[in-house]
């Protein structure tokens, strides 16, 4: 008898799960289908970049050509190698930008989360109103003001607006508050650490999860920029890349040839950005101060 119960019961077990699959099957086929959304234009680029000018027009559009490789050597050769010019500029703006972010914002979000003072609120606010102003709005006004400086048109016009970052403060002070324990840095302080032994060598390596996460948000959206870069700069030598393939798609309208070396650089662009993912991965861990607090 309890062995036709035990039956019964696995086989409306096994009903209820087939009865409920379809509800399991429907987030996973939403997801790939937002997979594929995002990952056909990265497709099409390298698709279109292996196709020779001959080709680039008169094949299919998922049809791979046979040019890529003589893409990539036009590409190299065009204008002396400019294209490995923007390429540096960019690495500079994103790698030095992204850095020099990261750190003020690591800093800035631990003091406002792990100290009490006079105004802290009000600055808190204000960067929260900074959020929601965007990029586009300042980007006239910082122009005219570096402008005004003298620094229009260089290097600096372009990393400087980069620095200060009032998203990546605000996700600095939220994963402060709950990465550091409010009890470890007293453990600290009453073993007689200063507050800046305390920031360095206790805080800042239980904030570096969070850290590579602003890191990669300010990589990614300094290397995409466009329009700071546009508006800043005029010689082309300092161009990042977003702006010298602008300048090549303003003159394929003359000179289509340069279509195929527009997409080939395109492409060529989102190989640092995929290999900066995947080497970072590692460091997003959870639960660094498991343990540090009995």
């Amino acid at each position: 008898m309890a062995g036709i119960t035990a039956t019964t019961t696995h086989r409306r077990r096994a009903r209820g799960a087939v009865a409920d699959r379809p509800w399991g099957i429907a987030p996973t086929a939403l997801l790939l289908l937002g997979a594929i959304y995002c990952l056909f234009p990265v497709l099409w680029v390298f698709i279109a970049a292996t196709k020779s000018p001959g080709e680039l027009f008169t094949t299919s559009t998922l049809a791979f050509g046979t040019g890529f490789l003589d893409n990539v050597a036009d590409l190299f050769a065009y204008r002396d190698g400019v294209f490995w010019r923007w390429g540096a500029n960019t690495l500079l703006y994103a790698g030095g930008g992204a850095l020099l972010s990261t750190g003020v914002s690591a800093i800035s979000g631990y003091a406002l989360a792990k100290y009490r003072f006079p105004g802290r609120n009000v600055i808190f606010n204000l960067l929260i109103g900074g959020i929601l102003v965007p990029a586009v709005v300042l980007a006239i006004p910082q122009y005219l003001l570096f402008s005004k400086i003298g620094l229009a048109d260089s290097y600096w016009a372009v990393l400087l607006p980069q620095i200060l970052h009032p998203y990546s403060i605000y996700l600095a002070r939220i994963y402060a508050t709950a990465a550091i324990p409010d009890s470890l840095l007293e453990a600290g302080r009453i073993d007689g650490a200063s507050e800046w032994r305390l920031m360095s060598r206790v805080a800042m390596p239980l904030m570096v999860p969070g850290m590579v996460t602003i890191f990669l948000f300010q990589f990614v959206a300094i290397w995409n920029n466009f329009l700071l870069p546009f508006i800043m700069l005029g010689d082309d030598g300092k161009f990042p890349l977003t702006v010298g393939l602008f300048t090549l798609l303003q003159s394929g309208a003359n000179q289509p040839s340069l279509y195929n070396l527009i997409l080939t650089g395109a492409f060529l662009s989102l190989v640092p950005l995929i290999a900066l993912f995947l080497t970072m991965q590692r460091y997003w861990r959870t639960d660094l101060s498991s343990g540090a607090v009995k």
